[in-house]
């Protein structure tokens, strides 16, 4: 594939990455002199490299081509211990291998099955157990370093608060990903109905109660469900930021809703903003106008309710991707009946988005004490390949998955595309989740998509547009960045477990509030007494703590 100034984004000269610890067959002790550099290796001599990774059912990482073309290109023997990608079992495995000793030479993992977390990198540098790989990076990694002058949030991402590099974690930059809190609107039921489209929570009510009772499925059957999500794709957030901000966690049935105001750290639930939205939303839910199983279900019930058999039900579904509520496709059109609808905007003027980074914190590439000095060079190679444009086509597609795009084709940004997915690939090419290291905008966007945003094969762009209604709406200045915030293991476990009561509580207070079984009127002020005794004070300070270490 030709070079592209689009897939190829190098920054201006700049600092690159101080010489900070050299990578031997050992962990440096801390507060050691390791920053001597490694030797120079021309070639490539032959390496075995014991490797630990979670691997699919199509053939499996062994016999898989992308795993091929690197053992060719870099004469290296990948010897396999692998996981399923389930991240219970992945991470077990995971965590016996640390116990035992018998220690693989790299982790190669995926971050939503078995990465390692921050904490956990901090824990096992002071043990000794994996490697520093700042001077690899140094001088074996000169892809890293241009997608880290690239992407400067990525390198701080991926440095400790020591400014060691002690793994490197996955970068991907989905941009429908990182504003997850939409709201699809059955616009064809809009049409039928003769309304407008909503822009105020008042106006967004006058809609659900046409949806409720004026049979827009014209079936003469009052089975159409206003509102609905699930415990993933919460109705409260769309709603809330039209009152205020209603920040996202990776954990969803234990947020906290931690926010950063002005360099300080703060929760958004226990404010009058966030009972004035619980007020909104409780008042939908009393006038039936919200799926009570909206607090309940998960996204196989809500896929369910999508692509059930007769009359479409529902009138609007809060889910950042569409197809996890209905199949893209389907003969009777449904999919092609919604549309996202931009934030509301509240009485005095509010209208927020979520935003929340794609890429998770921790690691996903690491080494070990076990692999000696040109193993971990070799290793270094293999992954600094796949950030060149060719290592992440073949890595993520398969070396016979994907070819340039025809003259004329464009990527789901409206811009000319680079290259596209074939069809009918063979089966085990690439690495897929295990190698999304260079993910970035650029590159997701180069990948030929219909014009039709409707059809199948333009729904990436039908993601990317809707995306672009929320974007404007995220409030930078509030975002907690989880992504660079290290956790100290000293203080780790005092702080998840607060995090887990804290958050809990406050999103079962919010389903309380919501249905009727707490009052807003005269439980509200033990609610917010009751956060206190949980521990609200301590939990802010131990963020606090860790966000001003990170910095």
């Amino acid at each position: 594939m030709p070079r592209s100034p689009r897939l190829t984004k190098v920054a201006s000269a700049g600092a690159l990455l101080a010489t900070l610890a050299a990578c031997t067959s050992g962990s440096p002790a801390p507060g050691a002199d390791a920053s001597k550099p490694l030797p120079k290796i021309t070639g490539n001599p032959h390496v075995t490299l014991d490797v630990f990774a979670p691997q699919g059912t199509d053939g499996g990482l062994k016999n898989n081509a992308f795993t091929k073309v690197l053992e060719k290109k870099f004469n290296i023997t990948l010897r396999w211990q692998t996981t399923t990608y389930d991240a219970t079992s992945a991470k077990e495995k995971r965590q016996i291998s640390l116990a035992s000793g018998d220690l693989p030479d790299l982790y190669l993992l995926v971050p939503w099955v078995d990465q390692f977390s921050q904490t956990e990198l901090l824990k096992l540098s002071r043990q000794g157990v994996i490697q520093p790989l700042d001077q690899l990076v140094k001088q074996y990694g000169p892809n890293i370093q241009k997608a880290f002058e690239a992407e400067p949030a990525y390198q701080r991402m991926a440095t400790a608060p020591d400014k060691h590099i002690y793994g490197i974690p996955q970068w991907v930059d989905c941009y429908h990903c990182s504003y997850y809190g939409k709201l699809w609107l059955n616009t064809t039921w809009l049409k039928k109905l003769g309304l407008k489209q909503p822009q105020t929570p008042e106006e967004f009510r006058d809609v659900l109660r046409a949806f409720k009772k004026d049979d827009p499925n014209g079936n003469g059957k009052a089975d159409e469900i206003a509102l609905s999500g699930n415990v993933t794709d919460s109705v409260i957030n769309y709603l809330m930021n039209a009152f205020t901000y209603a920040p996202m966690a990776t954990t969803v049935d234990a947020n906290p809703t931690l926010v950063l105001r002005d360099g300080k750290t703060d929760i958004q639930a226990n404010k009058d903003e966030w009972r004035e939205g619980l007020k909104y939303i409780r008042s939908l839910y009393k006038e039936g106008l919200i799926d009570s199983g909206s607090f309940t279900q998960n996204g196989d019930a809500l896929r369910r309710l999508g692509d059930n058999a007769g009359a479409v039900r529902l009138g609007a579904v809060t889910t950042g991707n569409l197809a996890q509520y209905v199949t893209i496709g389907q003969k009777d059109g449904r999919d092609k009946q919604y549309d996202p609808l931009p934030p509301l905007k509240g009485p005095d003027g509010t209208q927020y988005a979520d935003y929340f980074s794609p890429s998770m914190p921790g690691a996903t590439f690491v080494l070990t004490n076990k692999a000696t000095q040109t193993e971990q060079i070799q290793a270094m190679k293999m992954l600094d390949y796949i950030y060149t444009d060719k290592g992440r086509l073949d890595s993520t597609f398969g070396p016979q998955g994907w070819t340039d795009a025809a003259a004329g084709e464009t990527g789901t940004d409206g811009k000319p595309a680079e290259f596209k997915a074939v069809a009918n690939p063979p089966k085990n090419g690439g690495w897929g989740p295990l190698a999304q290291y260079n993910n970035t905008a650029d590159f997701r966007t180069a990948q030929t998509a219909a014009k039709d945003i409707k059809s199948p094969e333009g729904y990436e762009r039908r993601l990317y547009e809707a995306t672009k209604l929320y974007e404007p709406h995220a409030p930078k200045d509030l975002i907690f960045p989880f992504e660079e915030t290290w956790i100290d293991p000293a203080k780790a476990q005092e702080l998840a477990t607060l995090q887990t009561n804290i958050g809990t509580f406050v999103q079962q207070s919010n389903v309380q509030f919501i249905t009727g079984k707490k009052s807003l009127d005269a439980d509200w002020d033990t609610y917010k007494a009751d956060l206190d005794k949980l521990g609200l004070k301590q939990f802010l300070k131990l963020y606090q703590e860790a966000y001003d270490a990170s910095q």
